[in-house]
């Protein structure tokens, strides 16, 4: 299964556990599970929620390679 976040590591990281996201986030022990396990991703508020809870940028909740390794294309502007 490919990792998506790392909110299990930097939890481990800065010496938190899932009950102290819960407590903060107000959402259940199951909801929290699934995101630490991958197996369903938060929301990008949520994430943002998590990473000022962490005091970590939100970066640092993702693997980088998944966004890394991806081109980034040039923006044009098709408006004439």
């Amino acid at each position: 299964m490919t990792k998506i976040n790392r909110i299990a590591e930097v939890l481990k990281e800065k010496g938190a556990g899932n009950s102290d996201l819960i407590k903060f986030l107000g959402v259940e022990k199951e909801t929290v599970s699934r995101w630490v396990n991958n197996k369903q991703q938060p929301t990008l508020n949520t994430l943002n929620k998590i990473a000022e809870f962490l005091r970590v940028d939100i970066r640092e909740l993702l693997h980088q390679s998944d966004w890394s390794n991806s081109q980034i294309l040039p923006f044009k502007n098709n408006t004439k």
